[in-house]
Parts: C-alpha cells; sequence; structure tokens
C-alpha cells in the first residue's frame, strides 16, 4: 500500500536507522513523531490530522522501549493474533516438547522485553496510551497481532513453579487518558499480569479477541459508559479478574467464551444499568459473577455458568481462596434483574470447602448479601456430583483430553444437594420466582416475595 500515513515497520524502520525486530517500541514512537511532524495544522481544509495506520507483517518483534501513543486516529494492525497456550508448554518436560511443531506464539508478536513493574503498571505496559489536555483521544485502534509477557516469576508463595504464578509487572495496552471511540479487535494477549487495562472509557470495542492465561484479562478502570466487550475467547490466572469493570453505565457484556482458573469471571463493581447476556461463563472455583459496591438496575439474562473441579493435574493445587458458601452469582445491589439463567455444578463433594463451623454443607448458587428490589426469576441450577478419577493425568499434552472430558461428563449423575437461592437478613423486598423448591431457598419471606416451585 502507498500512502503516506501508512507506514510498514519493517521497511520504514531501516531507512531511519532502527530495527523493528530488535525494539519495535523505538520504531513505533518515532513514526508517532514522523505523523505529528506531517500532521501538524489542527484545522486545514476542515482536517489536517486524519491519523495513520501502522502495519506489523508477521513475525517475532522484541519491545525493549515502551511505545507511547499520545495521538488520535492511529491504527496499529498486524497480520494474525498469534495466540498459543503458554501455559500448556510450560508445564511439558522437555523431552516431550522436543517433538512439538512450534513452541511459541507466533503472527506478527510483540515481545513485551520491558523488566515490568508490579507497583506501577503503567511502567510495565508494552503500549501506553496516555495524552493530557482536550480534548480526549479519540478512534486508537488495535487490531490482530499478539503481545507476549513470555515468563511468568516468582511471586510470595515460594513455589518453584514460578511459570504458573500469573504475576511478571507486564502489562499488553494500558490506556490511562480519557478515551473515546477506541478499538480492540483480533487480538491475541498472553503471559500479561495485566492484558488490557484501560481507563475513563467511552464508546469503547473490545471485540473477537484471545486473551487468556493473563494475570488479569480486560480491566475497565476509572469509570465509563456506552462500552462493550463481546465475543471474546477470555480466561484469566487464578489470582485475577478475566473481566472487571468499575463506575460504569451502559455496558454491554454479550457473547463471551469466558476460561476457567479466573479468580473471578466477571468482576463488576458499582455498574448501572448494563446489560450482561449470552455468556457462556465456565470456573473452577465459586465467585464467578460478583455485582458489588451497590451495582443498580443491570440485567443479567440468558448466561450459562459451570463451576466444577480444576481436571488438570499441574493446575489442582491452586484456587482462588474462596469457599462454596460465597455463592458463584453474589450480588450487593439493587433493582437488578437475574433472569433465566443455567446455572451447573459439577463437582465430587469432597472438594467442596466450607468455613470452619459451617452447618449447612450444600453449595451456594446465589447469594443476595445486600441491597433491595432485586428481580431473581427462572434461573436453572443445576447440581451434581462426578466422581473424580483415581489418578489425574500427569501430562501436560492431556490438558485439552481432560478439560473435555470433564465437560462432557454428563450422563448418569447423581444429585448434588444445592442452595439455590440465598438472602441474606440485610438485602429486603427481593422478589425470587421459580428458582428452586423451598428447601433449596434461604429466604426471610416475612420481607421478600418468594414463589417456589412445587
Amino acid at each position: 500500500m502507498n500512502s503516506h500515513n501508512f507506514y510498514d515497520v519493517t521497511t520504514w524502520a531501516p531507512e531511519h536507522n532502527l530495527n523493528a525486530f530488535e525494539d519495535i517500541g523505538a520504531v513505533i514512537n518515532a513514526i508517532v513523531a514522523d505523523i505529528k511532524q506531517h500532521q501538524n495544522k489542527v484545522d486545514e481544509n476542515s482536517g489536517g490530522k486524519p491519523g495513520a495506520t501502522i502495519f506489523i507483517p508477521a513475525g517475532d518483534y522484541h519491545l525493549r522501549t515502551q511505545a507511547l501513543i499520545d495521538l488520535s486516529y492511529l491504527k496499529i494492525k498486524g497480520e494474525g493474533h498469534g495466540f498459543t497456550s503458554s501455559s500448556i508448554r510450560f508445564n511439558t518436560t522437555p523431552e516431550e516438547i522436543k517433538s512439538w511443531h512450534e513452541v511459541w506464539p507466533g503472527g506478527s508478536r510483540i515481545i513485551n522485553d520491558l523488566p515490568g513493574n508490579q507497583q506501577d503498571e503503567a511502567l510495565g505496559a508494552a503500549i501506553l496510551v496516555k495524552r493530557s489536555g482536550n480534548p480526549r483521544l479519540s478512534s486508537i485502534e488495535f487490531e490482530n497481532f499478539c503481545i507476549d509477557g513470555l515468563h511468568f516469576v516468582a511471586d510470595a508463595s515460594g513455589r518453584p513453579d514460578v511459570e504458573n504464578t500469573y504475576e511478571n509487572g507486564k502489562t499488553g495496552i494500558y490506556i490511562a487518558s480519557a478515551n473515546d471511540s477506541t478499538r480492540i479487535s483480533a487480538m491475541g494477549l498472553v503471559y500479561l499480569e495485566h492484558g488490557i487495562t484501560i481507563y475513563e472509557a467511552d464508546a469503547l470495542t473490545i471485540d473477537n479477541n484471545f486473551v487468556a492465561e493473563c494475570g488479569n484479562c480486560i480491566e475497565l478502570r476509572g469509570s465509563g459508559q456506552a462500552s462493550k466487550v463481546s465475543n471474546n475467547l477470555i480466561g484469566a490466572g487464578y489470582k485475577g479478574y478475566s473481566i472487571y469493570a468499575c463506575n460504569f453505565g451502559g455496558l454491554l457484556i454479550a457473547a463471551n467464551n469466558v476460561f476457567p482458573r479466573g479468580k473471578s469471571s466477571l468482576h463488576l463493581s458499582n455498574i448501572t444499568r448494563s446489560n450482561i447476556t449470552s455468556n457462556r461463563l465456565h470456573s473452577f472455583y465459586p465467585g464467578m459473577l460478583i455485582l458489588d459496591q451497590g451495582s443498580t438496575e443491570n440485567l443479567v439474562a440468558a448466561n450459562h455458568f459451570l463451576r466444577e473441579r480444576e481436571p488438570w493435574a499441574p493446575m489442582q493445587d491452586y484456587d482462588n481462596g474462596l469457599s462454596d458458601d460465597y455463592g458463584l452469582i453474589v450480588i450487593e445491589g439493587s433493582h437488578n434483574s437475574i433472569i433465566g439463567n443455567h446455572i451447573s455444578e459439577n463437582i465430587d463433594p469432597q472438594y467442596l470447602k466450607f468455613p470452619q463451623g459451617c452447618t449447612d454443607l450444600r453449595p451456594v448458587a446465589l447469594k443476595v448479601v445486600s441491597g433491595h428490589s432485586n428481580y431473581i426469576a427462572t434461573n436453572h441450577i443445576v447440581g451434581t456430583k462426578v466422581a473424580a478419577p483415581q489418578s489425574a493425568p500427569a501430562l501436560a499434552s492431556d490438558c485439552f483430553n481432560t478439560q473435555v472430558a470433564s465437560l462432557l461428563t454428563a450422563g448418569n449423575l447423581q444429585p448434588l444437594p444445592m442452595l439455590n437461592v440465598q438472602v441474606a437478613p440485610a438485602a429486603q423486598a427481593n422478589i425470587v420466582l421459580d428458582c428452586g423448591s423451598a428447601s433449596e431457598l434461604s429466604i426471610d419471606c416475612q420481607h421478600n416475595k418468594v414463589r417456589a416451585l412445587a
């Protein structure tokens, strides 16, 4: 493509004594400076600053200098998201890896070689988007390339398997400034402590990405409105969030396939008038969906929740620390609608955990901790007992087979007693309809409206 606003990092960089394969961050910064030099008129013929495209062909690009984006209308795009499981690789013996066809992520792959900083996430970000003044940054797009954190590091636990800590102080994309109509699509992010972190987002689109094996996958912080997180494949580690959002209104979270191991699949704090619909959520721990800090007037509908035990031997020693009386879905807010969801718990009872002194040893599906006037109706809760295998597969290569086998275990299962809905005394004036029999509900019927199934 021939255009003075189109930059191919592999052809432009050598002309300016730079090497995109050795430090693509320095190349992106030089290109941004070049764009500013050529587009220096604020208003020229009713335009003047159309922005540009930075193209990253398929290849491995080390990033040793943080890329700083401080202009609007910039698109960075590649030729493939390049995701592959680093977790499987790092839990595989060297002898087995010798027969592998490929070992590392591919596509247009940026390798974050920054030292990482766990005290300041922005310092460890491969790409930092930040600008002061007005107007806010607009229409920045990231499309179809991979950002790889490469390795995790030792944590406070002292465990020798450091590649399973989900910590390295590295971030993929960090947007620190108010922004409008940012688009992140067809990206691959892997082995980063924070995949995507965005502050002050308006009309944000995060769609069709593969963000997995990160400490935290997608974090919407500060505040925001009218945005969507949709059609993504996502899976965080046991310490972090698959999707987190706070102080947000009008957020659409739809049609995502959220993998296990995240501390929570969705953690939404002070979220109002938002939709969480048609997602498939899979977890190995309680606390799958948390609506807290007074989250209000949200619709949670037509989602599929599945909780089971971790079936893959290398990760069975890890969990998020929550006991099974915590709840799979936890509500701390008012006027929320939890309607028509399918909630499954499929687990060997020996792996359920309850606090000392707990008298009701049934896992809780849906818990209302505080708030009022929540409408909880026609949710189908299914509890089943599944016997754990006598010996868990030891080879990392069995990860796929063990997880698929676990998902497909559905026939000839015995019922697992569940506490379908629990409403705490502090939560009143809630409506709970057709979510279980009277024995499966723990609700003060004098202060809440309840219709149990026969």
